[in-house]
């Protein structure tokens, strides 16, 4: 692989499926049956996955941020940009998905924020009713998860890639609680390119959108630069050279058996063990973000 394959050009991403902008219409048209906004985000890259018109989609609402995946995180990393958001004035629950951990502090911060909805309706003469949440993030961040886990079965379909769910369905917690669920979206033009190569590490994007081998050098590149260890951990690289990745490349594909006729390296394939081996988990607890 050479670098000039390897280099990262400026980049704008369009892509923007048609039923992003449907979810979008949908979710102006439904905001008024809705109390309160759950926005998801990937403890991993807690600022490249929000969303980035949100306000203009949501109004004035109540919002939870949930950070999810955190049991993948740098802790240390992402509770800094937590902070940033709490002194944003966000309420921010952080929850762990894998074990079950900080789900019920989402429905204990939903009662602080919406105390007062009820009480205004009895004063009104009307009976109490249950809490409405809309679910919103972009895809594959764990909204599907988060929902069943909240439900307490499987109430939503999941998957690891873009575009799961596809349409707006309400969903029933429990007495108190019903939730709109939203499929993934993002934003129309995405120009920011460390935020683009965000996305595409980390599946929120279809992984034809970018080339692999970029995606998958920019994650060598930022693990090298931040997390060293973690490459010398899972791939013994412990001279990585980003001005040569041939090198890189040759000494995980060995490692990992990538090799097709004549004993040449499978670069795709290298490409898509780093990708994967990132996504999974297998590459530590890494946040790319930082405040």
């Amino acid at each position: 692989m050479s670098n000039e394959e390897k280099s990262f050009p400026k980049t704008s991403i369009n892509w923007y499926p048609g039923h992003m902008a449907k979810t979008r219409r949908l979710i102006k048209e439904n905001i008024n049956m809705v109390d309160i906004i759950y926005e998801v985000v990937d403890a991993r890259i807690p600022f490249s996955s929000k969303i980035k018109d949100i306000d203009d989609l949501i109004s004035n609402k109540p919002k939870i941020m949930v950070m999810t995946k955190t049991d993948l995180c740098d802790i240390d990393k992402t509770n800094a940009c937590a902070k940033k958001y709490e002194n944003d004035g966000y309420k921010v629950v952080m929850v762990d998905l894998l074990n079950n951990k900080g789900v019920d502090k989402i429905l204990k911060v939903t009662h602080e924020l919406l105390f007062e909805l009820n009480e205004k309706r009895e004063e009104k003469g009307l009976k109490k009713r249950a809490y409405r949440a809309l679910i919103i993030g972009i895809p594959n961040v764990g909204k599907s998860t988060l929902i069943n886990r909240l439900v307490g079965k499987k109430a939503a379909i999941t998957g690891d890639k873009p575009g799961v769910t596809k349409s707006l369905s309400w969903i029933r917690i429990n007495k108190e609680l019903e939730l709109l669920d939203s499929p993934g979206i993002l934003w129309p033009k995405i120009d920011d390119q460390t935020q683009s190569y965000n996305l595409a590490s980390f599946s929120a994007i279809k992984e034809e959108i970018l080339p692999i081998g970029k995606v998958a050098c920019y994650i060598l590149d930022i693990l090298n630069v931040k997390y060293k260890n973690n490459l010398i951990d899972r791939y013994d690289l412990r001279d990585y050279d980003n001005d040569d990745v041939e090198s890189a490349y040759q000494k995980i594909g060995r490692k990992r058996g990538c090799l097709i006729s004549g004993g040449e390296i499978d670069y795709d394939k290298v490409s898509n063990i780093i990708i994967k081996d990132l996504r999974e988990g297998k590459l530590g607890k890494v946040t790319f973000d930082e405040v």
